[in-house]
């Protein structure tokens, strides 16, 4: 299992052939239809020459999917190329399918990188410049932008009952698995694509938010360089969380058949 190492901020601004890097941001949206345009914006304007936007929306019943159309539209149009597309899918299917389902496209398009970010503000998009410079500077496979490591923060708006319930869900993966990465279950992280290639999206079994878990320990059982780098992680201010009873659930299971999954594995090698 790979090691595991935090990373001081990179000094910005990045050399400008680090900005030409092509790197896609995988947004899965459902009913984000008043945090999308904000957050399409903040992206658009980071000053990385080779950053696209690649939106996933699950047939979104307040008009996402239109929304984000209607800004790729806009954007393209001032930038006179591709810079932002969406990927509709039929129904709402699980964050961690549409995740597969965007980078897989990411990397079929040619992004060298792929970075993870919700649409619901959670994510400081001003940070991807540092993902993007950790990993060209270290040869890093997977940057993850990390609450749990010095310098890491959570939104006040968290109360004391959140936060513990967030560091608990984090030691409770992370002690099942035997990893050391501080933020197993964070969301906003960068890969190499040949480090998703090499994963194998297809063959990911996590439907929703354990999507994040076992991408991680897959990455770190595969021999794949991981970077964390501390973010301050906000509260959404519109609209509702999707982690529901069936998501939570999965997310308990999740590090458990993991586990069993690699003993087996062992087992059959030792065969």
């Amino acid at each position: 299992m790979s090691a595991i190492r935090t990373s001081a901020a990179v000094a910005a601004p990045l050399p400008a052939e680090w900005g030409r890097t092509a790197t896609t941001v995988v947004m899965p949206t459902y009913n984000e239809a008043d945090n999308l345009p904000a957050m399409a914006d903040a992206l658009m304007a980071l000053p990385l020459e080779g950053l696209r936007l690649l939106v996933v929306d699950d047939n979104s019943p307040d008009g996402t999917g239109k929304i984000a159309e209607d800004l790729a539209e806009r954007h393209n149009s001032e930038a006179g190329r591709t810079r932002m597309s969406v990927l509709h899918r039929t129904a709402k299917d699980g964050l961690g399918r549409a995740y597969a389902a965007g980078m897989a496209r990411a990397v079929d398009e040619g992004a060298v990188y792929v970075v993870q970010m919700d649409a619901d503000g959670s994510h400081p998009a001003a940070k991807i410049p540092e993902l993007l410079g950790v990993a060209l500077a270290t040869g890093a496979d997977l940057v993850v932008g990390s609450r749990y490591v010095p310098g890491g923060t959570l939104s006040d708006a968290w109360g004391v009952h959140r936060k513990l319930l967030s560091r608990w869900a984090n030691a409770y993966a992370s002690t099942i698995l035997g990893t050391r990465v501080r933020d197993i279950t964070g969301g906003f992280n960068l890969w190499s694509a040949a480090a998703l290639r090499a994963l194998d999206l297809g063959t990911v079994d996590s439907a929703g938010y354990s999507f994040q878990v076992e991408m991680k320990y897959r990455a770190l059982h595969a021999g794949c360089a991981v970077m964390e780098v501390p973010i301050h992680f906000e509260d959404r201010t519109v609209g509702e969380s999707k982690m529901n009873l069936a998501v939570q659930l999965e997310s308990v299971a999740m590090p458990w058949r993991l586990r069993a999954k690699a003993a087996r594995a062992t087992g059959d090698r030792a065969r």
